[in-house]
């Protein structure tokens, strides 16, 4: 059942267009930005339809400064 606060449809909205602005991005980097954006764990784990520990293990190694970025 869809919700009727509008708040709830503004945060979605914003993180569809997080999503697209990262399209081409591993999930690590979705996973990142997502978190930096103020969604929760589990609301990034049910926007990239993956788990919630998956979520947190990139969110660990990011702030372990283990972030992999892609190599030309």
């Amino acid at each position: 059942m869809p919700s009727d606060n509008p708040h709830d449809r503004v945060e979605k909205l914003l993180a569809l267009l997080l999503l697209q602005t990262l399209k081409g991005a591993n999930q690590r980097e979705k996973v990142v930005q997502l978190s930096l954006g103020g969604f929760s764990n589990i609301e990034i784990a049910n926007l990239l339809g993956t788990s919630t520990g998956v979520v947190a293990t990139y969110m660990s190694a990011a702030r372990k400064g283990k972030v992999r970025s892609k190599k030309k």
